[in-house]
């Protein structure tokens, strides 16, 4: 277990990275307490947060702009070191990420791009696993201009679950996509989350694409969290089912899209 920042195990750590205390056994892959981040003098972006996500759990954020989202995010990867703040992040030590662009370094080759900064005498064996696992297969030694948007996507995918983390973070990643080629990346993703079991941490702006592809799905509102409600869909989830449609409904109602009674309503007519 890793805290942000002072990458030291198994200690709770407050954002300068000053040991506060031993870590408790908690049983979770992310938990966080009381966490806050300022930008500026005129307010702050998260406000006491409190979060705990379990191993293998896949959790979806939602927040409308300005909320926070990619705040938390940033926060649990340790990106945000030059930012005021205070509170407890307890991460794995081993965590990838994965942007909405594929940030594949375009002077190397797709396989060079996935074993970056692996060791071993069999990072390449195992990055052309990961090739194939994302259905690239064959393409390891394209370059990245040669892929679609989509394939570059993978790519990343690839990247990051060849560490095998035992947290995945996932900023939009699929928003600059086509919305087929975004369906088609729901299922690889869904699929590929429950053969390696990472914990996973979604930002997304995409009500339905929550829905599809999370556990439990948390809305964030002035920097704490507003919701957060488990997602007990049978099977394949469809649009067409009315517990999802009452699922959305009810989150756009949390987003501020749609009233409050409309919410209530659709549950009740569903």
């Amino acid at each position: 277990m890793a805290t942000h920042p002072g990458l030291t195990p198994a200690t709770t750590t407050d954002i300068t990275g000053t040991p506060v205390g031993p870590d408790e056994p908690h049983g979770s892959a992310v938990r966080v307490r009381g966490l806050h981040r300022r930008f500026s003098e005129a307010g702050g972006v998260l406000n006491g947060l409190d979060l705990d996500i379990a191993p293998g759990e896949f959790v979806a954020l939602l927040g409308r702009s300005g909320s926070g989202k990619s705040t938390l995010l940033r926060a649990l990867a340790g990106l945000d070191r030059d930012v005021a703040g205070h509170g407890t992040i307890e991460v794995p030590t081993n965590v990838s990420v994965v942007f909405q662009d594929s940030r594949l370094l375009p002077w190397k080759r797709v396989l060079d791009n996935v074993v970056l900064g692996l060791t071993g005498k069999h990072a390449q064996a195992r990055g052309r696993t990961a090739l194939e696992e994302v259905g690239l297969g064959g393409r390891d030694r394209a370059w990245p201009h040669q892929l679609s948007g989509g394939e570059q996507q993978r790519a990343a995918l690839a990247r990051s679950l060849v560490r095998e983390p035992a947290l995945l973070l996932a900023d939009e990643p699929f928003g600059a996509l086509d919305a087929l080629t975004r369906i088609r990346m729901h299922t690889l993703l869904r699929r590929l989350c429950e053969a390696h079991r990472p914990a996973v941490l979604l930002v997304t702006h995409d009500v339905d694409e929550a829905i599809v592809l999370a556990d439990r799905v948390i809305v964030l509102d002035d920097g704490v969290v507003r919701s957060d409600l488990t997602v007990q869909l049978r099977g394949r989830r469809s649009q067409a089912d009315p517990e999802f449609a009452a699922l959305r409904t009810r989150l756009l109602g949390e987003l501020g899209v749609v009233d409050d009674a409309d919410a209530v309503r659709t549950e009740a007519a569903s």
